[in-house]
């Protein structure tokens, strides 16, 4: 019989590590264009759920691949900025266009007709909801999105020493340790736990 968990403990909500995943969840969503930019801004801006959430349509209307989205942090209450990306750009275009209420001053993320807001707990069930319809296993949730982009970001620029990589992502992150950003996007305890696979005593 294994040993009962402390009542504190809790399961760390995971990246998605496979891209091919990605794919097939922005697949999942052509047809829910407010919820492809939602997903695809999180896991290419790495700003948290309840940011985007609080994005307006005049935050997003005129910006274009290359240009700064700037975000007041909830948790920091400092300004950080994002330069949307190719993808990042098409997405909000496309989402705009079906728009409900498309004007400055309405929630850019909205549910019903327009006037109120996507809550938080609603898009963490989405999040978990598309990642189970994927074939993914695991703990998600919205942080996933944000966890995304840093673990892909260690991915591609695997061959580039880590000294360049970390201090971007510490300070995307908000963070002020490297063994911080690595137990955030759940690579430390990957790496521990095949160190437990590895001796058989």
């Amino acid at each position: 019989m294994g040993a009962i968990p402390e009542r504190d403990f809790k399961i760390k909500v995971q990246p998605i590590k496979d891209v091919k995943a990605i794919k097939r969840i922005q697949k999942l969503l052509d047809d829910d264009l407010r919820d492809l930019c939602f997903f695809t801004l999180g896991i290419n801006t790495a700003y948290r759920a309840n940011e985007l959430l609080s994005l307006k349509v005049g935050d997003v209307d005129y910006l274009r691949a290359g240009d700064v989205l700037g975000v007041k942090q909830t948790k920091t209450k400092k300004h950080r900025s994002a330069t949307l990306n190719d993808a990042a750009a098409a997405v909000i275009e496309g989402w705009l266009t079906i728009h409900p209420n498309p004007v400055a001053h309405a929630p850019l993320f909205t549910s019903g007709r327009g006037s109120n807001p996507v809550t938080v707990s609603w898009m963490r069930r989405n999040v978990k909801e598309w990642c189970s319809n994927v074939g993914l296993r695991g703990n998600f949730g919205t942080h996933t999105l944000r966890k995304t982009w840093g673990f892909q970001q260690l991915r591609l620029n695997k061959e580039t020493p880590p000294h360049m990589v970390m201090p971007l992502l510490m300070e995307a992150y908000g963070h002020t340790s490297q063994q911080q950003t690595l137990e955030y996007l759940c690579i430390q305890s990957d790496e521990v736990a095949i160190l437990y696979q590895q001796v058989q005593l």
